[in-house]
This record gives structure tokens, C-alpha cells and sequence, in this order.
């Protein structure tokens, strides 16, 4: 039986990181495309040379897509968009919305030419907007197109929660839903930690200390490393995701997918949970929330249609 292929658009941190761990698990052949000559095919030359020691056969080709030229990549199972300008210090996930829109739509015209029965899987920010406009450039079923965002937005609450608790985060479990920016929801009432509700656990205000640094997780990184933003974490989350694809695993993650009658938002992508699969977005599970979960939730998901109708997708 043959590898499936990934194709990782885009060959910055996040992108080569997602590469990276996909061969090393041997999940898939990857292709790692960037407009620049060079750098995709040297990261994936040093991919290939690490598969000695870490016992892969999974293969890596790096291509540049400079010319325009997207055939390497033809017939992948998976397409994950990390293109796009990075987030600076002081600067909002929104403020990148209209610098990233062209990329995102430039890639995924050629990925629909190359891959049309692949699954694409946006990193790209403002996430829930990319991941809008990959769903309509594609022109791909819906449950074909969704953002990275839940699953990332969830381990950095849990890896807070862990080390509030000092207990493994193994055992904690966090549930982060809404639009993947400052007013994301972070659910206490859904976290558990070796399934006790975190909120049996923890203070009230340390609670609220945690989901306020949940809220801030990237912005915090930002900061510290003055240049670029987080990528090992949103590797992780990316390749989580791909992981629960490729083998159809049907893991419940929180992602950023279509929802139309679910949770009565009408048509965009918002963070939900979502049973993951081969085919993509299996289904949709609403949870139920009380009224300030909910207004939270529709507060989150009305930023994400502002910046839908600024984008004008």
C-alpha cells in the first residue's frame, strides 16, 4: 500500500516544522513548496537525511513555485496552506487579513488545478477568514476545507492548566471553541483534568488568569521572540489534525469548520468540535453551552463574519 502525500505550501517555520513531523511519524511523502529557490529543497534534503536515525521511509521534495509551477504537487491527499506574511509585535491576526487573502488565493487555485479530490487544511491568519476563502476559491464540498485553530488554541490552555495543577498533561483535557483570535472561548465547564471539571480543581481567579493567557497564547510568543511567531505548537496541532485523516482515525478535535445550521451560525468557519476522518469533516457535534458560553460564543463568531464581509469573499 502507498504513502499518502501531503503537500506544506508555504516553508517557514510553521510549514518546515509540519513537514518535518509528518515525515519523521511517516504519515505521508511530503512535498514542501515556497516561492523562494532554495530553502524548500534544503529543508527537505535535511528531512531525507534525517530518516536514517529516525527510522522513516517517508520521502521529502522540496519545490519553489516562484514560476508558478505547481506540478510536483499533483495528486496529494492532504494540502496544508502555511503561506502568508507573519504576525509582528504589536500587530492583530486582523491586520494581516488583506496581505494573506491574495496568497491564499493564489495557492489554493493551484492546488484545486493539481489536487481536486485533496482535503485542505488552512494555518494561514486570520485563520476562520482563510479558511473562508479557501472553501470558496476551491469551490471543494465543505467538508473538505478547515482551519487549524481549536486543536492549538486547546493544548496551550491545557499545557496552563497542567502546570497550574503540576499533573501531567496527559491528563488534561481543554475544549477551546469560537474564532481563532482575543475573543476565542475558552470553555472551563468542558475541561477536565484526569476527568475532574477543571473548575473542582482550580481558583476562580487563577481559572480566570489561565483562559485570559489562552486567550493571549499567541500574542505572548510574539512578544518573546521579537521576530516571527509560534510554529512548534501549531505544527503539532497541524499534524494532529492530518494524523486523524490520514489513518481515519475519527478523533473529536476543534477546528475551524463550515457550520450552516449548527449552532444556527449560517455559512462560515468557526471553531467547533469536529470527528475527524478520511474523508475530512465527518460531523459537526454541538455541544451545549448556558448563556454566557453562548453570548461569548456568538460574540466570537460575529468578529469572524466582520472580517468575512471585510475581505469581501
Amino acid at each position: 500500500m502507498s504513502r499518502k502525500k501531503v503537500t506544506v505550501v508555504g516553508s517557514g517555520f510553521v510549514g518546515s516544522t509540519t513537514a518535518q513531523r509528518i515525515v519523521d511519524m511517516e504519515l505521508a511523502d511530503v512535498i514542501l513548496t515556497d516561492i523562494l529557490d532554495g530553502p524548500p529543497a534544503g529543508k527537505a534534503l535535511d528531512m531525507v537525511e534525517a530518516t536514517p536515525i529516525t527510522k522513516s521511509d517517508a520521502f521529502a521534495l522540496g519545490i519553489s513555485t516562484a514560476n508558478g509551477d505547481y506540478s510536483a504537487t499533483a495528486g496529494s491527499d492532504i494540502v496544508v496552506i502555511t503561506a502568508g506574511f507573519p504576525r509582528k509585535p504589536g500587530m492583530s491576526r486582523d491586520d494581516l487579513l488583506k496581505a494573506n487573502y491574495d496568497v491564499v488565493k493564489a495557492v489554493v487555485e493551484q492546488i484545486v488545478k493539481h489536487s481536486p479530490n485533496c482535503i485542505i487544511i488552512v494555518v494561514t491568519n486570520p485563520l476562520d477568514a482563510m479558511a473562508q476563502a479557501a472553501f470558496k476559491v476551491s469551490g471543494f464540498p465543505k467538508d473538505r476545507v478547515l482551519g487549524m485553530a481549536g486543536v492549538l488554541d486547546s493544548a496551550r490552555m491545557s499545557a496552563f492548566v497542567a502546570m497550574e495543577c503540576k499533573v501531567s498533561v496527559e491528563n488534561v483535557h481543554s475544549f477551546v471553541l469560537g474564532g481563532h483570535g482575543d475573543d476565542m472561548v475558552p470553555l472551563a465547564r468542558y475541561t477536565f483534568a484526569g476527568g475532574i471539571p477543571i473548575t473542582q480543581l482550580v481558583k476562580k481567579d487563577r481559572l480566570e488568569e489561565i483562559i485570559k493567557r489562552t486567550r493571549g497564547g499567541g500574542a505572548e510568543i510574539v512578544s518573546l521572540l521579537k521576530t516571527g511567531s509560534a510554529y512548534y505548537a501549531p505544527a503539532s496541532a497541524t499534524v494532529a489534525m492530518a494524523e486523524s485523516i490520514i489513518r481515519d482515525k475519527k478523533r473529536i478535535l476543534p477546528c475551524a469548520a463550515y457550520c450552516e445550521k449548527e449552532y444556527g451560525i449560517g455559512g462560515y468557519f468557526v471553531g467547533v468540535p469536529c470527528v475527524l476522518g478520511k474523508d475530512g469533516v465527518d460531523k459537526v457535534i454541538e455541544i451545549e453551552m448556558d448563556d454566557a458560553e453562548r453570548k461569548m460564543f456568538q460574540s466570537s463568531v460575529e468578529h469572524v463574519k466582520e472580517l468575512v464581509k471585510a475581505v469581501k469573499i
